[in-house]
């Protein structure tokens, strides 16, 4: 068995989020060329010998960049703008500033920022949005406002669900099938199960409720009737039921029986006998009113034409969030979606707020499982903002709705089949800790992965770093190797991953003037790579060719600089030897290349000699034509690039453990 080095290397796999593919690639494929050693010694070792490059001295700036010593690459960076400035990556730019900072020179940091925020994709307005992948963590940000309580004393081990104000008299208003004495299965739809009835139940200061009682005979029916909508001065009546109205019980094309809203006055001290509205139809349910604080408007539930998804075929019920004005006469206008805020799936059971927001229940935008609680602002135009789930406690992976708030106590209930309750559909009694998280946050996420195979990397310390390089956040990342931060708006920000014998990535970004959420995955590779007596450590260091001029042997300028990373790495490696092996292709005399081959061979192993190499350490043979990678013999027809994988030099590494000959 051979025993294994695992030689440390440092690939900088830095990218920005906005820079062209080509150039990060490219990037990358400069990194990997010493890819297994010490990078930082290996640099170091090259600029000392005179073969400083823009890659050499980016890189060596890189390596104390990274590790926090920003004092001392700002001297590798300052060299590489001084003489490559024109050719410097935009990445550098910000690199190069941020080095500056920390040795006060802050009027040069300024101007390379000032340059750096010009680079197209880099633009500190841009945006990056990923809504669908890391919905959890957005959930996260809106979860624990909320403080729950079963109202056990009117939840009964039926169906209870839906409540409504009724401010007048200091009650709530809700659906009950108490009187049915059985058990009700619903999915949240009116599935025509009978003896739903609207009861009231008594509020105290805290919003407690008790003494359920039921509504009036004249309200209550033989059917169902659910999700009252009151007004302020309790003198008008808006609520569900199904398709029923003076005695007669209608159904549409296909003998179902469908669901409309109802209106009744309370005169002379009692309910008037309820008129379905307007805009009610056979052919569609129409369900939920709820009132807006003016009074105004009506909100509701339907799946009438113009749904979204109306016209799909599948198995899913569907219905959209409407609101329609509410005439001066009493009469109504032209229903309207709401088609910022409805999906194809299912929006229903809304509710307006004093302060014009809108909550309702949803099974089409992203939530924990069910029906989840959304909200969104109603803007003065009629127009609605960014749709939001309201979090946890109050969702859960239940069906979870009916919310409803008062917003000058914080206390409101909403409804949910959880698990812990009394029945199926059970009311659930809040008070908001919290408002509504509105501000302008920015929530950042990610993955770190194993750039290899995909997987997640936990252990990973990751960062979120300032303009001004001042360490804002930090976490270390568990099994699924996940992030997540809280910023503010408008600001720049790069966030940094660093795990001890793993790359350190880093990248950099803005965050827009609006709350939002930006996903940022980062990839790491491993620094600890196996080298094993007779590897062929050239591609190890990035060595492609060793160039000579035609039918000539000695050593050109390019190749020395080729030749250097081997001088270096047998430093740093006393221990080692190393056989060069020069081949050549095909195209001459076997004889003759035999000789050539023999003659780089030697001038290689000469070369490193003179650059301070013992000699014992080196053997060098030229083979010629004897070890072709391919088919093209003497008198085979093949295209250059053919030949020119057969023209190569191999430098095979032993003593790694002891000295093996290496065939």
């Amino acid at each position: 068995m051979f025993k294994k080095l695992s030689i440390l290397f440092l690939l900088l796999s830095v990218s920005f989020i906005q820079a062209q593919k080509g150039v990060l690639e490219k990037g990358n494929r400069k990194y990997k060329s010493f890819a297994f050693i010490e990078a930082q010694q290996i640099y170091l070792k090259l600029v000392e010998d005179g073969y400083a490059s823009p890659e050499i001295l980016a890189k060596l700036g890189d390596t104390y960049y990274f590790n926090d010593e920003l004092n001392k690459a700002h001297k590798w960076y300052e060299q590489l703008f001084v003489s490559y400035e024109d050719n410097v990556k935009p990445a550098y730019f910000f690199r190069y500033a941020q080095s500056l900072k920390s040795v006060n020179r802050y009027e040069e940091s300024d101007r390379l920022m000032a340059k750096f925020n010009t680079y197209k994709g880099f633009d500190a307005r841009s945006k990056l949005y990923s809504k669908e992948p890391n919905y959890l963590q957005i959930i996260d940000f809106q979860s624990g406002r909320f403080e729950i309580i079963n109202t056990n004393k009117i939840n009964t081990y039926t169906v209870d669900f839906g409540p409504a104000f009724y401010a007048s008299k200091n009650q709530v208003v809700y659906a009950t099938a108490r009187d049915s004495g059985s058990m009700v299965s619903r999915k949240h739809t009116w599935n025509n199960q009978p003896f739903l009835q609207l009861y009231t139940a008594d509020t105290d200061d805290t919003g407690k409720l008790s003494n359920p009682q039921k509504v009036s005979r004249v309200i209550n029916s033989r059917y169902h009737e659910s999700t009252p909508a009151i007004t302020a001065d309790g003198k008008t009546m808006y609520f569900t039921r199904n398709n029923y109205e003076n005695g007669i019980y209608r159904q549409d094309i296909n003998g179902t029986n469908k669901l409309k809203i109802f209106r009744s006055h309370f005169k002379e001290g009692k309910w008037t006998n309820p008129v379905a509205l307007t805009f009610n139809n056979d052919e569609y349910s129409v369900a939920h009113p709820a009132l807006s604080p003016d009074e105004k408007k009506l909100y509701f539930s339907s799946d009438m034409p113009g749904t979204i998804g109306y016209d799909i075929d599948d198995d899913f019920t569907k219905s959209d969030i409407w609101v329609v004005d509410i005439l001066e006469d009493g009469g109504f206008g032209e229903p309207k979606n709401l088609k910022d805020i409805n999906t194809p799936g299912r929006e229903t059971f809304p509710f307006v707020s004093k302060s014009n927001v809108l909550y309702f229940a949803s099974s089409g935008h992203q939530g924990l499982g069910g029906l989840d609680i959304f909200a969104t602002s109603l803007n003065p135009d009629g127009t609605t903002s960014k749709v939001i789930n309201i979090g946890k406690p109050v969702n859960t992976p239940y069906d979870d709705f009916s919310f409803i708030i008062n917003d000058d106590t914080k206390v409101g209930y909403f409804s949910s089949n959880r698990p812990g309750g009394s029945g199926d559909d059970d009311i659930y009694r809040f008070i908001q800790l919290e408002d509504l998280r509105k501000q302008c946050e920015v929530l950042v996420t990610g993955t770190v992965t194993d750039k290899s195979t995909g997987g997640a990397i936990q252990e990973v310390a990751v960062m979120i770093m300032d303009a001004n390089n001042n360490k804002v956040d930090q976490l270390v990342t568990k099994a699924n190797g996940k992030y997540a931060f809280n910023l503010e708006c408008d600001k720049q920000y790069f966030v940094r991953a660093e795990k001890e014998e793993w790359t350190t990535n880093e990248k950099l970004f803005s965050t827009p003037s609006s709350s939002t959420f930006i996903d940022i995955p980062l990839e790491m590779e491993s620094t600890l790579i196996p080298v094993v007596d007779c590897d062929d450590i050239g591609p190890l260091l990035g060595i492609k060719q060793i160039y000579f001029d035609f039918d000539r042997s000695d050593i050109r300028p390019d190749a020395e600089y080729e030749l250097a990373k081997i001088k270096a790495f047998m430093e740093l490696y006393p221990q080692t030897k190393v056989d060069i092996r020069s081949h050549t292709d095909s195209r001459a005399p076997d004889a003759y290349n035999v000789v050539l081959s023999e003659k780089r061979a030697q001038s290689t192993l000469n070369w490193l000699v003179s650059k301070g190499i013992e000699p014992s350490r080196l053997t060098a043979k030229g083979y010629g034509e004897s070890r072709l990678l391919n088919e093209c013999s003497n008198g085979v027809p093949c295209s250059k690039e053919a030949h020119q994988l057969n023209r190569r030099s191999e430098f095979i590494v032993s003593g790694l453990d002891q000295f093996k000959d290496c065939l």
